[in-house]
């Protein structure tokens, strides 16, 4: 609810500082006093017009809403607040938010009756109150409910599987042909892991094999000298033993390049170059060899999957029609207590419409497509008239006397509701009558409501 109001440099007001109190508030006074200015600058806060006052702020104590984006919690007050100069800002919490996003959040927050607005008629939005009220009242409705719930999401989820194969059987032999390539085309090359690090080492070697012939040979001689140096040692009476194992320690260096060099001359360079060339296309394309295997991999399930379509089919089939049948006949079951619901609502529209000097509204459960909400769908009339073509006043009013049943089952705070003259152009007994009917609805709402009659203002 509202529970206050600043407005500052608003056309007709200079200042204005209002505080408010749940339940029904009357803006009343002859014209040209400001009623509309005064309501207009309060849904501009909201994003709903446009703001034509320097300054304006409202205090809105939120039960209900909640909002992740501005850290807004339930019970959380919200200040939102308006500044224009050469343009308009609008605040929420100190936070700047933009006109769209604010009148979003609005749209949660308060209701107009002075618009042809037909959210509230909106067939959804009737059967969730209707599944609410059943729900209240029933907990072997909830049970169906939450099984129908359930069995719906698994339908629909084998519903799409049950598509792709559909799908997947138009092209299946396009689909084999495709798997078997891309498999082929990986075991052709049939790489592993590693082999990129170890063929590049190969490489290196032998880019620096002939280098490594060169100097061994230039130095194999000093192997003729090992004699001449152990003479000398033992004529300077030097123990040889160091030297000795220097030697062996070299000579086992030379043996193991001698055979690595061997190894190589095995080795065809073009044969290498190409395998990493190879390699290397598939790691710029799946990213690593392991990918390049894992896609290999999954490929062949996919071609085992498409050898076996015909089985997936068959079984899909079966489980879709069950579940079909099972969620078909648990709609049903829905629609049974949707329908006791229904007349009891019809019946308390009418109860307020015969207040509203209104013939009675006719609420309809019509059979739809099976969807989310089952297979009902929900169509209004005013005495046998649809919504389209009734006028405005009868619009609200209908439009009044579902919020003033809705409220008396729903037990909750609904917000604030918006009434800009909707006892204009009515008799004295008609105004009396939307009187009471907004006191009722007062309950559950608090409401702003212009009026020029002295009935609604007494």
């Amino acid at each position: 609810m509202i529970n206050r109001v600043y407005i500052k440099n608003c056309l007709s007001f200079a200042e204005l500082d209002l505080e408010f109190k749940k339940g029904l508030n009357i803006f009343s006074g002859p014209s040209g006093a400001g009623k509309s200015i005064l309501m207009q600058e309060i849904l501009a806060l909201f994003a709903f017009n446009d703001v034509k006052s320097e300054l304006s702020e409202l205090e809105f104590a939120n039960i209900s809403f909640e909002d992740e984006l501005y850290g807004i919690e339930k019970s959380d007050d919200l200040i939102i607040k308006s500044i224009k100069k050469e343009k308009v800002r609008y605040f929420l919490n100190n936070q700047i938010i933009s006109k769209k996003n604010l009148q979003n959040i609005s749209f949660k927050l308060i209701k107009q009756l002075n618009l042809k607005d037909t959210s509230d008629f909106e067939s959804q939005r009737i059967i969730e109150f209707l599944d609410r009220l059943a729900s209240k009242n029933s907990l072997e409705f909830q049970k169906i409910k939450e099984s129908f719930d359930k069995k719906y999401k698994e339908f629909l989820d084998i519903k799409k599987e049950l598509n792709k194969i559909l799908e997947d059987e138009k092209k299946i032999e396009d689909l084999k042909e495709f798997a078997r390539f891309e498999i082929a085309k990986i075991e052709e090359i049939n790489p592993k892991e590693d082999e990129y690090e170890e063929l590049n080492l190969i490489k290196k070697s032998l880019a620096k094999k002939d280098k490594i012939e060169k100097s061994i040979s230039k130095v194999t001689s000093i192997f003729e000298l090992s004699s001449s140096v152990n003479e000398l040692l033992e004529l300077l009476e030097v123990d040889s033993l160091f030297f000795d194992e220097a030697m062996n320690e070299l000579n086992n260096i030379f043996e193991k390049s001698n055979d690595r060099l061997s190894e190589l001359d095995e080795i065809n360079i073009e044969e290498v170059l190409n395998r990493i060339e190879k390699i290397s296309a598939l790691q710029k394309r799946f990213g690593s060899i392991k990918e390049a295997i894992e896609y290999k991999n999954q490929k062949k399930l996919e071609l085992e999957a498409y050898m076996n379509i015909s089985f997936s089919k068959s079984k899909l089939e079966k489980e879709y029609l069950n579940l079909e049948i099972e969620i078909k006949n648990l709609a049903d079951k829905i629609s049974e207590f949707r329908q006791n619901n229904l007349i009891l609502l019809e019946d308390k529209i009418n109860f307020y419409l015969k207040l509203l000097y209104l013939n009675n509204a006719n609420i309809v459960l019509n059979k739809k497509d099976l969807d989310f909400y089952g297979h009902d769908e929900i169509s209004f009339f005013l005495n046998e008239v649809s919504l389209d073509t009734i006028s405005a006043g009868e619009y609200n009013r209908l439009r009044l006397a579902l919020l003033s049943a809705v409220s008396e089952f729903d037990i909750s705070i609904n917000g604030v509701l918006f009434l800009d003259e909707i006892d204009a152009n009515l008799s004295g007994k008609e105004s009396e009558a939307i009187s009471k009917v907004l006191i009722t609805l007062s309950k559950n709402y608090q409401i702003f409501a212009i009026s020029h009659k002295p009935q609604l203002t007494s």
